[in-house]
């Protein structure tokens, strides 16, 4: 028989406001500390040793890296935790599962990468812009001009809301802190071993297909979400509700034109990656146009977390007990 364990529920939502608190005042975590640049440095590890010259082994190796390593990461962390709560109760496990939760997503670190760029070009400093440009983007920075740089950052900001933010949010909801990181693993294999050229097309084509699959979902609830955040900052909604209808489909990756073209509505803007697609209508851009799409991504950070992330912590806990 089903039953809600309220202090198992309470505990979760916890971990949930407090690792949101970590991340608005702390941001990202120093690189030495991270565990996502650990789990690359695992990735980069065992990745040449699973290459092989046959495409069929190599593939089945490509299943292996994913799986492995996400086993070997949500795995110590779910021991951990459990041990913690079961040893020493609830305060610890909140706090170290804060901690950790925090890792897996970034709403602050974004900014850290993204306003430099907008001051710079605020000053008319492409230069100094450029230089900020490759941690959030892999274009060549001194091919772009202003219009691209700022373009650059907006479908950046609007894509890591769901990689970098919902996403982890939603697997947490479902599976806990594991959770969180097994997405976190997924979503580095992708962005190292997700490419179809020859070096990763066989080694990472089943992680870049499991990255699509689980978000999925998340990037269209995220981009609704993001309308509703246009509206509430009163951007505007109706341009992005309009534009994610007809846009949305334009990339190649089957979720990421969700919340650029619902971005590119809401600003009221046109994005545009030369040579693969070409987003919302053109009136104009410029670098206000990264704060304002920090602030909808945060908010709609926040409203993730209301409307999807405590519902389905409910839910899972109602069905599970876990």
């Amino acid at each position: 028989m089903f039953s809600l364990d309220i202090s198992l529920l309470v505990d979760s939502v916890l971990i949930f406001f407090l690792a949101f608190l970590i991340d608005a005042v702390f941001g990202e975590y120093p690189d030495r500390i991270h565990p996502t640049i650990g789990i690359g440095k695992v990735i980069a590890y065992l990745k040449p040793k699973l290459k092989n010259a046959n495409a069929k082994i190599e593939k089945a190796n490509g299943v292996l890296l994913a799986l492995g390593v996400m086993l070997l990461v949500s795995v110590p962390v779910f021991l951990l935790l459990f041990w913690l709560r079961q040893s020493f109760g609830s305060i610890p496990y909140i706090i170290v599962g804060a901690v950790l939760l925090k890792a897996t997503f970034a709403v602050k670190g974004m900014g850290q990468y993204t306003k430099p760029i907008a001051s710079a070009l605020k000053k008319n400093d492409l230069g100094e812009a450029r230089k900020w440009l490759p941690f959030i983007v892999r274009r060549d920075p001194n091919t772009l001009n202003e219009r691209q740089i700022i373009s650059a950052a907006v479908e950046s900001i609007a894509e890591s809301t769901t990689d970098g933010i919902t996403s982890p949010f939603f697997f947490f909801a479902l599976f806990g802190v594991p959770g969180a990181f097994a997405y976190r693993v997924v979503n580095t294999l992708d962005s190292m071993v997700g490419y179809k050229n020859v070096e990763n097309k066989n080694i990472g084509w089943f992680s870049a297909n499991l990255d699509t699959i689980a978000n999925y979902v998340p990037a269209r609830l995220t981009a609704y979400l993001m309308v509703a955040a246009s509206f509430l900052l009163r951007e505007n909604w109706r341009e992005s509700w309009r534009i994610l209808q007809r846009d949305k489909g334009k990339t190649a990756s089957i979720n990421a034109g969700w919340t650029i073209s619902a971005m590119a509505g809401a600003l009221n803007t046109q994005l545009e990656k030369q040579g693969y697609y070409v987003l919302g209508d053109d009136h104009g851009i410029s670098q206000e146009h990264i704060t304002k799409a920090l602030r909808i991504m945060a908010l709609t950070a926040v409203l993730f977390g209301l409307v999807v992330v405590l519902p389905l912590l409910a839910l899972r806990i109602y069905v599970t007990g876990v």
